[in-house]
């Protein structure tokens, strides 16, 4: 079996390396990255991988991994991820993650068209959540906040016509936060634990930078959401949508305090920062995951308190071993 993940350097498709080389023997794994990214996250598994160039804007570099390959199975797990970084290059964004999977479903459907493909989509899609539309599921109104969730939408909406237009083998998924080990300092959960590791190991002084500590989210240990893609690509597809999340809902203030706690720094001041504040932010977004877990069984084994006593664990250990402690 021939699996391509696109984007395997970075921090989802890394733990789907993970998850498949541990639980699928037969598969052939084949990961795509763009020329000088940081392979970092995938450099204890690149002797078992192969690894292929691929620029997602460039539609003739897709086609050309794609008809190389001819996989049997496609995770598309790359993309301009972070969402303030779509406020400064919204077009940009939209031609990663927009234009990108048209060009790779375009691909598939010409080189492999039985090839099952998974389209990453996220709860940014939801964007507006109204009183009383949550937990959020499959049917909420689409009504995005920023440049990325727009990007998302664009990307699951290619995938639904693709899906219908062509009979390809495709499922969408909506996935909510997620986090664990090697999720990029940008992001919310992964940069607090990296600063109170630096204040643990006496690397910074006991403050803490933030944005918005009232945003609602459901997070999901990334090492469940990759379990979850597999399963759903075990199972019969016909451009069907599933939410992969909790069902709870963490203000960043709670995420805040449990990382304090896995450090046993309890003396850290909390300081605003305008520059980690949105535009506009999406209130609350804690989703329904009924749907997935009645069609393939998946649900949650991590609790949120391991997951991020799993994170810590991965900043300080990092931190120790560039810095030592002081």
């Amino acid at each position: 079996m021939k699996v391509l993940i696109t984007g395997v350097e970075a921090f989802v498709a890394s733990h789907l390396v993970d998850y498949i080389l541990e639980n699928v023997p037969d598969a052939e794994i084949f990961g795509t990255s763009r020329r000088l990214a940081d392979r970092a996250n995938i450099a204890h598994v690149l002797d078992k991988i192969k690894i292929l160039d691929m620029e997602l804007a460039d539609y003739h570099s897709v086609f050309n991994v794609v008809d190389s390959v001819k996989p049997d199975k496609v995770f598309h797990l790359a993309a301009q991820s972070f969402v303030p970084a779509s406020w400064t290059s919204p077009a940009a964004t939209i031609e990663t993650n927009t234009v990108g999977t048209v060009h790779l479903l375009e691909a598939v459907r010409k080189c492999c068209p039985s090839a099952y493909v998974h389209v990453q989509g996220s709860s940014e899609e939801y964007g507006m959540v109204l009183m009383g539309e949550t937990p959020i599921t499959e049917g909420n109104p689409l009504r995005p906040l920023s440049p990325y969730g727009v990007s998302k939408v664009g990307a699951d909406l290619a995938g639904y016509q693709y899906a219908h237009s062509y009979h390809m083998n495709i499922t969408r998924v909506r996935s909510f936060n997620m986090t664990g080990a090697r999720r990029g300092e940008v992001f919310a959960t992964s940069n607090f634990a990296k600063q109170i590791a630096e204040v643990e190991l006496l690397i910074r002084e006991p403050k803490l930078l933030h944005g918005n500590l009232e945003a609602i989210r459901d997070f999901t240990d990334v090492r469940d959401s990759v379990r979850a893609y597999w399963m759903l690509s075990e199972k019969e597809a016909h451009g069907d949508v599933y939410n992969v999340c909790s069902g709870k809902g963490w203000t960043m203030k709670e995420v805040i305090g449990i990382l304090i706690e896995c450090s046993g720094s309890n003396a850290i001041a909390l300081i605003a920062d305008p520059e980690r504040m949105r535009p506009s932010d999406v209130p609350i977004l804690i989703g329904c995951p009924y749907k997935v877990n009645e069609f393939t069984g998946w649900s949650v084994r991590y609790d949120f308190k391991e997951t991020m006593a799993y994170l810590y664990d991965y900043w300080l250990k990092k931190l120790d071993l560039t810095y030592g402690k002081k």
